[in-house]
């Protein structure tokens, strides 16, 4: 018999994308004809995500430009605040905050706009995304500032999703938001997925071992059950590879050694559970593995640098909802 889902990934990069656990801030389609701009402000801790479904366009981000054909992909992994024009734009072409234009909405998340001069256009599909697990901050940080996947066989293949979110927008039926904020979220987690197979550096350092047969198999195993008691010794023989074999390949992978990276992930673990405001310090530390709520706070406050019960005190003041759980 299984002892999981035949659809659960057993390798540890299917196991970073397997975990995402995503909420949808903002998503919006678009139709714009040349000549155009526009300005989308800053958005914290959310993933900004751009296709173009017809036309061109060009991405604007600090210095650096990025024009797209259809399929293309621009992801902005941190949020910066950016901008989108049409390709050669005249002098001192407006460019507005989208926030100020008219937008019609189908939901309190999902809404469309239509902007522009009278020539060619282009449509859009944009969005902005919180990622909500630990593995999705490591993988967030680790990516560079703009992301641009250029049209391929993974990229192509988004427009089967684009496709049925266009439906659900022509056809507004009762769920339409619903259906197409759960659209919008897969269509992330394939954007993702391209660029882990497009992009050269997404195969170096933490990455680089997600997709190592060994190290990462070593890592899959970690973040699946980090409560379990391991050991140098134990991942090693779950791999069939000697202890100093092992202990010296992840090091050089991971960059860390392997019971410092353990730590840490359970400390990752443990900042996202006290976040999420509805369980104690003790809860946290006993599905942990730690036998002593002391233990756990003394290496919680060693890795993150703050004491755990201050990340939930903190939670519980920006939240309303909690005051008094």
């Amino acid at each position: 018999m299984p002892t999981q889902p035949p659809w659960r990934p057993t390798d540890a990069v299917g196991e970073a994308l397997h975990v995402l656990r995503m909420s949808g801030t903002f998503y919006c389609s678009s139709e714009l004809r040349a000549p155009w701009g526009l300005a989308l402000p800053a958005t914290p801790s959310c993933l900004w995500f751009h296709v173009v479904t017809s036309g061109t366009a060009t991405i604007v981000v600090g210095e650096e430009a990025v024009t797209l054909s259809p399929s293309d992909v621009v992801l902005l992994p941190r949020g910066e605040g950016h901008a989108m024009r049409s390709v050669d734009p005249p002098p001192n072409l407006p460019i507005p905050n989208v926030l100020t234009l008219p937008h019609t909405w189908y939901g309190d998340r999902y809404a469309s706009i239509s902007y522009g001069g009278s020539g060619a256009t282009t449509t859009m599909i944009c969005g902005a995304v919180r990622l909500e697990h630990p593995m999705a901050e490591r993988l967030v940080a680790l990516m560079p500032d703009i992301v641009h996947v250029p049209v391929s066989p993974l990229t192509a293949r988004l427009q089967d999703t684009l496709r049925l979110i266009a439906l659900e927008v022509e056809e507004t039926r009762p769920g339409g938001e619903a259906v197409i904020t759960r659209l919008a979220d897969v269509l992330v987690v394939q954007m993702l997925r391209a660029w882990l197979a497009h992009d050269p550096a997404a195969r170096t350092g933490w990455l680089g071992a997600l997709a190592d047969p060994d190290i990462g198999r070593a890592l899959a195993l970690v973040h699946a059950d980090p409560a379990r008691d391991w050991s140098v010794a134990g991942l090693a023989r779950e791999l069939a590879l000697s202890r100093s074999t092992f202990a010296a390949r992840f090091t050089a992978l991971v960059g860390e050694p392997v019971m410092t990276y353990v730590t840490r992930w359970r400390m990752l673990v443990a900042h996202d559970r006290l976040r999420a405001g509805d369980t104690t310090v003790a809860a946290v530390a006993s599905s942990l593995g730690y036998r002593s709520e002391a233990a756990f706070s003394r290496a919680f406050r060693r890795v993150v640098g703050t004491p755990p019960g201050a990340v939930r005190a903190r939670t519980r003041e920006e939240d309303p909802l909690l005051v008094g759980a």
